[in-house]
């Protein structure tokens, strides 16, 4: 199967994607500095669509197949933005970023066959398209492909490619077997949020300050702003999860939910399903009706489906996930206090904005 994916309408424009407008930085200086951004994120596409060439036809179709998909390219805006603190977008900074960004993308392939996701970035899931083997395969090419980047940058980013690859595989196993007996099953989470998002944020943060030259003192107070930003921004995605389709996610309400995972809506729902009646019942509902839809027969598949979606609407309302939304507002704030070393000017504004529109994104 050799499906042709045309390239998709994407937001990576920082003033629609990042809320990096005109109205943020109205002076010379600044538009300046996102025109700078802008440039340095059109090298970055450039080069990705260049590294992602193989010579093998099967998986130069694979290995582009997500890339082409779309994406806001977060990562590497980070990387640009905070290579301003520096000598800005040189060609280490640039290959930096591509590298980041394809590790992000190897590891939705890997993600999407242990979640058995049917879709990605609106398009059906690799493995749906070519099978479990060809899109793990794909994944580990990604990877090598990214590490190939990085030995031609040196040890630094080699090493800090390693230990982010490995609190990857952790957080995703983690995730795997779950919390242990005397483990607290939201701080298990939160856990797991950061080491498989969090850290790869944080890296991206790292290699623009790294490749730039930039002051040494300022690489700590990014590495924290990305972590913790990288688990508002996954907080935030379980707040939408709960909500209608969209384009941007091409999933329909609920979709974790009914896979079996445990967002923290859920795990809120279950401590206080301990000592709330109400909370109690609506968790027993949602466990019944995704037990009966997935492994149900038929006949009772249907009317389980309209009382899970049902369920998914009361969940949605429920107070569970408005402290969901305030626990993601949380650590957006907190990352932005780690911002307090970087020095005033246009690349702390823009950080500060990009922490505030990862939590607007659910409204």
């Amino acid at each position: 199967m050799n499906p042709s994916v045309p390239l998709a309408r994407r937001s990576n424009t920082l003033s629609s994607s990042l809320g990096l407008g005109e109205k943020l930085f109205a002076s010379s200086d600044e538009r300046k500095f996102v025109d700078a951004l802008e440039q340095g994120l059109a090298q970055v596409e450039e080069g990705l669509l260049a590294a992602m060439v193989f010579a093998d036809e099967i998986a130069d179709v694979t290995g582009r197949y997500l890339l082409e998909a779309g994406g806001k390219r977060v990562r590497p805006v980070l990387t640009l933005l905070t290579a301003q603190l520096g000598e800005g977008n040189n060609d280490e900074v640039i290959r930096a970023a591509q590298a980041i960004e394809i590790t992000h993308v190897a590891s939705l392939y890997h993600d999407d066959v242990m979640d058995d996701a049917p879709s990605r970035r609106g398009v059906p899931s690799a493995q749906n398209v070519w099978g479990n083997s060809v899109a793990i395969l794909t994944g580990d090419l990604l990877f090598a492909r990214a590490s190939r980047i990085g030995a031609s940058l040196g040890e630094r980013i080699l090493v800090l490619q390693a230990e982010t690859f490995e609190r990857l595989c952790l957080g995703q196993l983690h995730e795997t077997i779950g919390p242990r007996a005397d483990e607290d099953p939201i701080e298990h989470y939160i856990q797991v949020l950061a080491d498989k998002t969090g850290s790869l944020i944080s890296a991206a943060a790292q290699v623009g300050v790294i490749f730039s030259n930039a002051p040494e003192q300022y690489r700590p107070a990014v590495a924290e702003f990305g972590e913790k930003i990288g688990i508002a921004f996954q907080l935030i995605d379980d707040v939408i999860d709960l909500a209608g389709e969209t384009d941007d996610t091409g999933k329909t309400p609920g979709t974790d939910l009914r896979a079996g995972v445990a967002t923290l809506p859920l795990l809120y729902l279950r401590r206080l399903a301990q000592t709330d009646q109400d909370a109690d019942d609506l968790l027993r509902r949602i466990e019944r009706d995704v037990t009966t839809v997935y492994y149900g027969d038929a006949a009772s598949e249907s009317a389980a489906e309209a009382d899970l979606t049902a369920a998914i609407a009361e969940l949605r309302g429920h107070a569970v996930t408005q402290q969901t939304l305030a626990e993601a507002h949380r650590w957006s704030r907190e990352a932005v206090e780690a911002l307090a070393p970087l020095p005033q000017g246009p690349v702390k504004k823009a950080l500060t904005r990009f922490a505030e529109t990862i939590v607007e994104r659910s409204k």
